[in-house]
């Protein structure tokens, strides 16, 4: 299903993925979902943000970026920056049911973590690094300069980066198949974990079925 290339994996020889794909019912508001959330909010706003950088995910991850060619304080890991919008007292956006499934699993664990729409990505997919002047347009970042970010592309190109997620491959309502990856630049055993944290949560919150997960 997806390939990591010798560009990431020669300067990154522990990365892996943690990949989950199913089909999904898309919803608004989930109370119950949001309650889950805003009790994991509450537990983090005690940290600071000095110590999101040395969780071992988000260490990990920036290690990984600055392997890679690029400066995790300017374009931060999705993870850092939902976790530093939480202490800071911000709260999470609310988007769907699965988008935000999918940020509390990040702010649980600190993986930074790619949610797509299965349907529209073309053909095979592999993660290399992301070239120069390569076009990209982030969700709510509008174009945004992927070269030297871990880059997942299919047969139109790249669609998923660590900082943001594409418009072009973005979960709407319309959504029915659903694809994540969870990036792990240092193989820890947390992975396992957050992989077992998002299939539950899949499950109880997006009524996913058909569900396939793999690390790669």
């Amino acid at each position: 299903m997806i390939t990591i290339t010798e560009t990431i994996t020669s300067k990154c020889p522990n990365f892996r993925l943690g990949v989950i794909s199913c089909s999904v019912q898309i919803s608004g508001n989930n109370e119950d979902l949001w309650a889950e959330i805003n009790k994991k909010i509450a537990e983090l706003e005690t940290m600071d943000t000095a110590s999101i950088a040395k969780m071992l995910t988000i260490a990990a991850t920036r290690k990984g970026y600055k392997a890679l060619g690029k400066d995790p304080a300017r374009y931060r890991p999705s993870a850092e920056a939902l976790l530093r919008r939480v202490v800071k007292g911000k709260g999470l956006y609310k988007i769907n049911n699965v988008v935000d499934l999918l940020n509390l699993v990040s702010i649980s664990t600190g993986f930074s973590i790619g949610g797509y729409d299965a349907d529209k990505i073309e053909g095979e997919i592999a993660l290399g690094v992301g070239g120069a002047n390569e076009p990209y347009e982030g969700i709510g970042r509008g174009n945004l300069n992927i070269e030297g970010l871990a880059t997942f592309r299919d047969a139109q190109g790249a669609f998923g980066t660590p900082t943001s997620d594409s418009t072009r491959t973005s979960v709407t309502n319309e959504t029915k198949r659903f694809l994540m990856v969870i990036l792990d630049f240092n193989g820890l055993e947390e992975l396992t974990k957050a992989m077992d944290l998002a299939v539950d949560l899949l499950e109880r919150f997006g009524d996913a079925n058909n569900i396939k997960r793999m690390i790669i």
